[in-house]
């Protein structure tokens, strides 16, 4: 065998165009040369919330608002094999009466053997740059007052050892019952906070990691809280039932379910009702939605598929002075509530490679959370917390 054949033989197979192209996370269209869609990757069809079946052979322009589709420069770029740029192109989604903010790169690619000339277009959503910036805040708040739980937690826990039992001895050398009642109230309010810190200590808890099916942590998540609200809510299931197992521990994600979905059942129940005569509202309702999204990244770690959970909500938002500390412990908007709640999730998310996001305005709060598939060490994430298509 000669060195030639060697070569051959020891070179690597050449990689598909289109492989390459799907593994990027940037949203990329091929369209030909009368500007109809050839191909699509998968950042473009979830970026466009449509398959490539779907777009394959139509134009683009119907996803743009009509003064941001510049066909005659397109046109022009692909005869001159020019590069044209858009900045703030309004984009909308299938399915989505808000549009997006975009802009679009259009490269020429010449003409080749069996092959007319083609443009490249680059999809770069401007909101992705807010949504970063918005995650590193999260990621950093949710460090720091991980430490200062665990300090005040551990500061409450110790002296109520000691004032319980002293409670205890006094309320023996009291003879007046009256006056034993103020003990029981000293008594029963350390046992109060004494469970409050063992929620905000449960966090650190290492995970028991196995498979577990997202479907059936959300269906007795569901069950409960229906149980609790009966008839006053109603509950939407939008699954995807081939959706593979996550590595995961199932009590500890049942805990944050149970504590974003009980927050949205709370808001509903504590809606003003509407006065006798006056137009009836929509029926409070909870949709509770699974989805596969693919070529995302957590952080410095980008995954081919990650699971998408949605808890949304049709009820009056959260309050705008709130939504960017809602991670930050004692922040709440309920007058019974803790503000443990959301922080404890986001750790425990944390600890198994994963993420909340939240986006609320009135009549529609929506929480995701994000699992990796397979576990990742927490410590492997490699920095901030960012979860993008």
């Amino acid at each position: 065998m000669n060195t030639v054949q060697t070569q051959r033989r020891c070179r690597p197979p050449a990689t598909r165009p289109a492989a390459l192209l799907d593994s990027l996370s940037t949203a990329v269209l091929l369209l030909d040369d009368g500007l109809n869609v050839a191909y699509a990757n998968h950042a473009a069809e979830q970026l466009l919330a449509t398959s490539l079946p779907h777009l394959r052979a139509q134009p683009l322009d119907g996803y743009f608002e009509a003064a941001d589709w510049n066909a005659p420069a397109l046109r022009h770029a692909l005869e001159a094999q020019q590069t044209c740029t858009q900045r703030a192109a309004r984009l909308r989604r299938l399915g989505s009466t808000l549009p997006i903010t975009v802009d679009y790169v259009a490269t020429p690619l010449p003409a080749s053997r069996g092959r007319t000339a083609q443009l490249l277009i680059e999809l770069l959503p401007l909101d992705r740059l807010l949504h970063l910036n918005r995650e590193d805040n999260l990621f950093t708040a949710n460090q720091a007052t991980r430490a200062l739980v665990r300090g005040l937690a551990h500061e409450i826990k110790n002296p109520l050892g000691g004032i319980r039992g002293a409670a205890q001895l006094l309320e023996r050398e009291l003879a007046r019952a009256e006056l034993r009642e103020y003990t029981q109230v000293i008594i029963d309010e350390a046992d109060r906070l004494r469970v409050l810190a063992d929620r905000m200590l449960d966090a650190r808890r290492p995970p028991n990691f196995r498979d577990v099916n997202i479907h059936e942590v959300l269906e007795r998540v569901r069950v409960i809280l229906q149980a609790e609200a009966g008839d006053a809510i109603a509950w939407v299931r939008d699954y995807d039932p081939s959706l593979p197992e996550v590595r995961a521990d199932a009590d500890q994600l049942i805990q944050v379910m149970l504590n974003i979905m009980r927050n949205a059942a709370q808001a509903l129940l504590e809606m003003p009702r509407p006065a006798p005569g006056a137009p009836a509202h929509e029926k409070p309702c909870i949709t509770i939605r699974s989805r596969v999204l693919r070529q995302a990244s957590i952080g410095m770690r980008r995954y081919p598929l990650l699971c998408l959970i949605e808890v949304q909500d049709n009820g009056p938002g959260i309050p705008e002075e709130l939504r960017e500390m809602l991670f930050y412990p004692m922040v709440t908007g309920r007058s019974q509530g803790t503000g443990l709640g959301l922080p404890i999730a986001q750790a425990i998310m944390q600890q198994h490679g994963g993420l909340i996001e939240c986006d609320s305005r009135p009549g529609k709060t929506v929480f995701k959370v994000l699992i990796p598939f397979h576990h990742v060490p927490s410590g492997g994430t490699g920095g901030h917390a960012h979860a993008h298509p």
